[in-house]
């Protein structure tokens, strides 16, 4: 699963990544520095691992990933291929969802393009370009759809629908704005809509808003209005202040954000809010030779789960024994846990839930 990190040049992105990789893509003070998109694999945080690697001392510790890739600087223009604007739309078309960097702090020594800090403006700007070009597939589908449909009046739904999303991108809103059945997904599944993409607004602050949400910045309270209004969030982060902290030591890190008031890096906010943001959940499982988060979508029943330890697992599933993370933080041990009556047995219809941790039984 890979999340893009969008916005316009010299926001942040490449700042941004660098924070959540480590892997020091180059960040310089000019447009078009990223032109072939960096990508890195970041881990999730997970304190219920580090609680199961605290218990079992694991030969192995593997938390669960995220893929992140920072995608050039779009321009006004980029969807009629200003600043390398078809290739960049490219690359944003082959992610799963976005990570829309907006920069809201003043510094006179970076340029910004448009000579002026307005964040409600630049995010108008990314959002339109995506609009045009969403409109221009639209456009080309409509046309197949209504000569299909002189022939197969099964076609009326899909034009209808076509339609619809075409209107709302006209008024100047993104598609996700649209409530859509599972029926209208399917229709737009070989349709890459740009924005269609869910969506996290990254508030680039300044370090005096590194410890608390500027909703004194009106350009902030007016970013965080739009973003609820289309159903998206937005996250606070002083990018300038995540890349120092990553270069620490988890010692010295620790240190860093109790100076600061903080408990939790915004960093460690933005992934964990990416995670979720994907439809993805963690089940866990522990023992002396590995303690390990597994990545699933919400809604996976248990046997799909297993096979991703798996393939046998899941052809042989006969049950999976459960215990919800709280219940085993609570007991202390698996012992305490099943003398509790904490530990369920659940058979091939139970749905996984976020931090199950779990034992399959399987028989092949």
């Amino acid at each position: 699963m890979k999340l893009g990190i969008v916005g316009l040049p010299n926001v942040g992105k490449s700042t941004l990544f660098n924070a959540l990789t480590n892997a020091g893509a180059e960040s310089a003070n000019y447009p078009f520095c990223t032109i072939e998109p960096n990508v890195g694999v970041v881990t999730v945080p997970d304190a219920r691992l580090d609680f199961l690697a605290e218990m079992h001392h694991p030969a192995k510790y593997t938390p669960a990933v995220i893929e992140f890739v920072d995608i050039a600087g779009l321009v006004k223009g980029a969807s009629k291929g200003e600043g390398l604007g078809n290739q960049f739309l490219g690359n944003i078309r082959e992610v799963d969802a976005i990570l829309h960097v907006i920069r809201c702090f003043e510094d006179d020594n970076i340029v910004h393009v448009d000579g002026k800090i307005d964040p409600m403006r630049d995010l108008e700007t990314i959002n339109l370009e995506l609009i045009f070009s969403d409109m221009e597939i639209l456009e080309r589908r409509i046309d197949k759809t209504k000569k299909a449909l002189r022939g197969d009046k099964k076609y009326a739904a899909e034009l209808e629908l076509l339609e619809k999303i075409y209107a709302v991108l006209e008024s100047g809103k993104c598609a996700r704005t649209l409530e859509l059945t599972e029926d209208e997904k399917a229709i737009l599944a070989d349709t890459p809509l740009l924005t269609m993409k869910p969506v996290i607004y990254v508030a680039n602050v300044s370090e005096d808003y590194a410890a608390a949400e500027p909703l004194d910045l009106p350009a902030y309270k007016a970013l965080k209005a739009f973003a609820e209004e289309e159903h998206s969030q937005v996250i606070p982060i002083c990018c300038q202040i995540e890349a120092e902290i990553a270069e620490l030591s988890a010692e010295e890190k620790s240190l860093f954000l109790a100076d600061l008031g903080i408990e939790e890096s915004g960093l460690d906010r933005l992934i964990k809010a990416s995670y979720s943001l994907l439809g993805l959940i963690s089940f866990l499982t522990a023992g002396p030779d590995e303690c390990r988060a597994w990545t699933i979508r919400k809604g996976t029943k248990a046997p799909k789960a297993a096979g991703k330890i798996h393939s046998d697992i899941e052809r042989g599933f006969i049950r999976a024994e459960v215990v919800a993370f709280d219940d085993l933080k609570k007991y202390g041990n698996m012992n305490a846990v099943k003398e509790a009556g904490a530990l369920r047995s659940e058979g091939k219809d139970y749905i996984m839930q976020d931090g199950d941790v779990v034992y399959f039984r399987f028989n092949v």
